[in-house]
């Protein structure tokens, strides 16, 4: 199945009401509408830009839990009670989505407490893959086809919907795998059912048992094990036959641009 998992912020109202600061449905993260309460205090400001401010700051803190940025962002709703407070709050705006130009609306509206006079929703496609964590260095290529023989581990997970944390654990590993001798590379995948599948390649079995029992892996293995994964695999194996083939692109393999009359 999809990926569907809900991103909360601390704040009391989403306790309250019962909701969601984002939900993450595949590639697709929906953020709730966000006001100026700074979460951690349950503090507002009275000035409407600097409640625009902390509004894209409390975006930007669910966007990065969901895997992506300000970048991915596709609709963005802004609602104020008071059409004359819009104007002085797009310098604020244009910092974030001057460059990304997503589609926008602005509605005058009533909300929910008196004390807030911007509310912000925003709609992101995430462009990294959503098995969890940033891109790797072979999110495009493949690991090469290294000389036999070699080891691999295959690991296979479907995700819980509270991924709180996974993101930096995640990018952390990768770092750290890096660092052990003999490592060669890892790929990942994603299924559109849901399935991640991680591939990891050794050159010898010293050097996957390096990292089987690194104590930073086994703490990282044992929160998957009580927070991420519904179920996982792992597959450990010797290759003993590797071929690949890579594509030289000729000016051929290019379509050319239709002529303009």
């Amino acid at each position: 199945m999809t990926e569907r998992r809900a991103i909360l912020s601390g704040s009391t109202f989403e306790e309250q009401i019962g909701y969601a600061r984002a939900v993450v449905d595949g590639h697709w993260v929906h953020v709730s509408g966000t006001t100026g309460f700074d979460y951690t205090t349950m503090t507002i400001s009275d000035d409407v830009v600097e409640q625009a401010e902390q509004c894209l700051r409390n975006i930007e803190a669910a966007l990065a839990e969901a895997e992506c940025t300000f970048a991915d962002v596709v609709r963005v709703r802004y609602l104020l009670p008071v059409r004359e407070d819009f104007e002085p709050c797009w310098p604020v705006l244009r910092r974030c989505f001057g460059d990304v130009r997503p589609a926008a609306t602005m509605l005058v509206c009533g909300l929910a407490d008196p004390r807030m006079k911007i509310e912000i929703e925003v709609s992101a496609r995430r462009r990294v893959p959503p098995h969890g964590g940033a891109a790797s260095d072979h999110s495009v290529a493949p690991v090469e086809a290294y000389e036999p023989p070699y080891y691999v581990a295959v690991f296979t997970t479907v995700r819980t919907e509270d991924q709180s944390g996974y993101s930096e654990t995640n990018a952390r590993m990768e770092d750290l795998v890096k660092d052990v001798p003999g490592y060669l590379g890892i790929d990942h995948a994603q299924t559109p059912g849901g399935l991640g599948i991680t591939v990891g390649y050794f050159r010898d079995a010293d050097a996957l048992t390096r990292w089987r029992t690194d104590g930073e892996h086994r703490a990282a293995q044992q929160r998957g094990r009580d927070e991420w994964y519904r179920s996982y695999t792992l597959h450990v194996a010797k290759v003993e036959r590797s071929s690949g083939f890579t594509r030289e692109f000729a000016k051929a393999d290019v379509p050319e641009s239709p002529a303009v009359d």
